[in-house]
């Protein structure tokens, strides 16, 4: 069943972080931050809403980064439950921005995050301005013309510090959460 988060909270202060990467550093909000915004997602290993469009989130994530958005992917799903989704296996993804993993899903929670993707951007003063899709795609990607939802918004972003008023949520997998016990 797809997860839906809500809209965007504008002006919602980015909480920070301290987690590992697959590239074996540590980075905080500050260390992912570029000059004129970031973007914080939250994918996984497995999703099939992900996979669907893991090409077109490198290649927007690669030219977000052109102008001036930092970048940082994180995982936060129960990897007893979903062993592909481990810290080992999120190396094996070879993605060209740091892959976080947020094992006590302290993280996940402070930012109410809910699928996989899921995500959130920020200005330069990382406030949020955007929580909407990165294009029309579900569990299978869209025709290749869709319109660019997330990379509009981020360059929008980049360019005034604010994003649209107008967004549409992302869809997918619902985190993974550990049980309480």
């Amino acid at each position: 069943m797809a997860a839906i988060p809500p809209v965007c909270d504008f002006g919602w202060q980015a909480p920070d972080f301290s987690l590992p990467a697959t590239d074996g550093k540590t980075y905080n909000f500050a260390d992912a931050a570029g000059p004129n915004g970031t973007l914080v997602m939250f994918i996984c290993n497995h999703c099939p809403y992900v996979l669907a469009v893991l090409d077109r989130i490198i290649r927007d994530a690669n030219e977000l980064a052109e102008l001036g958005i930092g970048v940082v992917a994180i995982s936060s799903n129960d990897v007893a439950a979903y062993p592909q989704d481990s810290f080992e296996n999120m190396a094996k993804m070879g993605l060209p921005f740091p892959y976080l993993y947020d094992e006590t899903q302290d993280v996940a929670r402070a930012y109410d995050a809910v699928c996989t993707p899921d995500f959130y951007g920020f200005n330069s003063d990382g406030k949020l301005q955007y929580r909407g899709r990165l294009d029309a795609s579900t569990k299978s990607a869209g025709p290749d013309d869709l319109r660019r939802d997330l990379f509009e918004a981020m360059k929008m972003v980049a360019e005034t510090g604010n994003g649209p008023r107008d967004q549409i949520a992302s869809m997918g997998c619902s985190i993974k959460w550990k049980d309480a016990t």
